[in-house]
């Protein structure tokens, strides 16, 4: 993960950061303005939460830094434009885990699953499923390569779903309401989990108890724009989210 960061130590300059976004806009097809000029940055090892009420843009905001929709603005990516001859390595730097694991579970087995990303990168069978065996091995389902993924739990299927972003190796996780439908042992699980992977992290979430172990920041979304970015409890408690969770609130953003 350190190649961009190395290579502007290197030079003597400051790191150049994984993602850099200034002055996004994007509207949805029907004129609904969906982000009105937002700028970010996310720094290497950084896990930073992303906050606001339903409908203030978060997940159309982290759709555009893969491609997946398209605004206008800048927007780089380990120092790559989001632009259409780069979006096949920037797919590949970000992994992104969407709200219902259930979405991205769709091979006969775990295994199959896991070693699909691998497999679609030119890797041979027997490399996709060394790779995805490992990736399974580091989210605790090592056991499970032959178990059908419809047989899981939500948390192991949140589990499967991470292992199959590990196994493409990316720089940045991007996960979307990661504890919709996880207890909470599920939920604690899966914050240890997050803790121990290097990547940098970028997590949209109504859970701020979740956002408060494993983020060191946060901003607010409102009307598509940020509005503040500080320090998680700074951030909650001056919009009033010091309670908030999956619990008393909607998973839509």
């Amino acid at each position: 993960m350190g190649s961009t960061e190395a290579h502007a130590g290197a030079l003597g300059a400051p790191p150049v950061p994984l993602i850099e976004v200034r002055g996004l806009k994007y509207r949805y097809d029907d004129g609904t303005a969906a982000l009105n000029g937002v700028d970010f940055r996310l720094d290497a090892g950084e896990t930073v939460a992303l906050l606001g009420p339903n409908g203030s843009g978060k997940t159309t905001f982290v759709l555009n830094l893969n491609g997946l929709l398209s605004g206008n603005g800048s927007i780089h990516v380990c120092g790559m434009s989001v632009e259409k001859p780069n979006l096949a390595v920037i797919r590949r730097k970000i992994g992104l885990v969407f709200q219902d694991s259930e979405s991205q579970l769709f091979m006969p087995t775990v295994l199959e699953d896991v070693a699909f990303g691998p497999l679609n990168q030119g890797m041979s069978p027997g490399e996709a499923a060394s790779r995805a065996q490992k990736a399974l091995d580091t989210v605790g389902m090592g056991a499970a390569v032959s178990r059908a993924p419809y047989h899981l739990s939500a948390g192991e299927k949140k589990r499967v779903a991470i292992a199959g972003i590990l196994a493409m190796d990316p720089e940045i996780l991007v996960l979307d309401e990661p504890t919709t439908f996880l207890d909470p042992p599920g939920q604690t699980a899966l914050v240890d989990l997050l803790r121990q992977l290097p990547q940098a992290k970028i997590v949209v979430t109504h859970n701020t108890r979740f956002a408060r172990a494993i983020a060191g920041r946060a901003v607010f979304f409102e009307r598509g724009t940020i509005i503040a970015n500080g320090p998680v409890d700074e951030i909650t408690n001056r919009f009033g989210w010091s309670g908030a969770s999956d619990a008393n609130k909607s998973s839509q953003s």
